[in-house]
């Protein structure tokens, strides 16, 4: 059962051009946003669609893989782990802010 703790899968659209960073340590971390789409219909009957924007990080091998494939719009498979983090703004304010660790990318359809 512990591999079942803190997992995520998504399907999803590529929401922009990944970010991609290199770091001074040499590790390379890449990050873009995710939209989930779930369909339903309403009282009336007719077709709606709720998209959800999650944010995506992959370090690694598996940020190599988004930066030569994964391109707005293309449809990707992500596992991983949620992964939440706090911070301070320049006017003293904390923000907090919770992310898709990605340890695996599928990708899916074409664009």
């Amino acid at each position: 059962m512990s591999t079942i703790k803190n997992h995520v899968q998504l399907i999803g659209n590529v929401g922009q051009e990944p970010t991609i960073t290199n770091l001074e340590s040499g590790k390379k971390v890449a990050r873009f946003s995710l939209a989930t789409n779930e369909n339903y219909k309403n009282s009336k009957g007719e077709k709606q669609t709720d998209t959800n924007w999650h944010t995506i990080v992959a370090w690694g091998k598996t940020a190599d893989i988004i930066e030569k494939y994964a391109e707005k719009g293309k449809e990707i498979a992500v596992v991983g782990k949620l992964k939440t983090r706090t911070y301070t703004t320049n006017d003293g304010n904390q923000r907090y802010v919770t992310e898709v660790v990605a340890d695996e990318i599928l990708l899916l359809g074409s664009k």
